[in-house]
């Protein structure tokens, strides 16, 4: 069974589908066009099973507390600098996933690095 994959309405949405149809005209530049990339293939592996190894999927602590709700983060990238991380909630029904947020990774979350991330509205 795999989870139906909503956009953080409406920053995730608009970003989404703006590479989307860049991509489809031809018109994506090569760096949108490695994050469409990237970006697709970590949503089709979510979909599938949000704790898929490549992921390395993890609850993000600080953003939880900060919005209620536990808050995950997903790698689109590792060992690059400003390597892309996913951040994604369960719900709001069941089998569902939002992404809320396309950051780069923080560089030092013991200083607060966390409370620079901004995330989508989550309705």
């Amino acid at each position: 069974m795999t989870y139906k994959i909503r956009m953080g309405i409406p920053e995730m949405a608009e970003r989404w589908n703006k590479l989307l149809s860049d991509y489809r005209k031809g018109t994506i530049s090569k760096k949108d066009a490695e994050l469409y990339k990237k970006w697709g293939s970590a949503l089709k592996k979510l979909a599938m099973d949000p704790m898929y190894p490549s992921l390395k999927s993890h609850e993000i602590e600080p953003l939880s507390k900060r919005y209620g709700l536990k808050v995950w983060e997903s790698y689109l990238e590792n060992k690059t600098s400003g390597a892309r991380r996913m951040f994604w909630v369960y719900g709001p029904d069941k089998m569902e996933i939002t992404i809320i947020g396309l950051e780069p990774h923080p560089e030092d979350s013991k200083n607060g690095s966390y409370d620079r991330i901004n995330l989508s509205a989550l309705n």
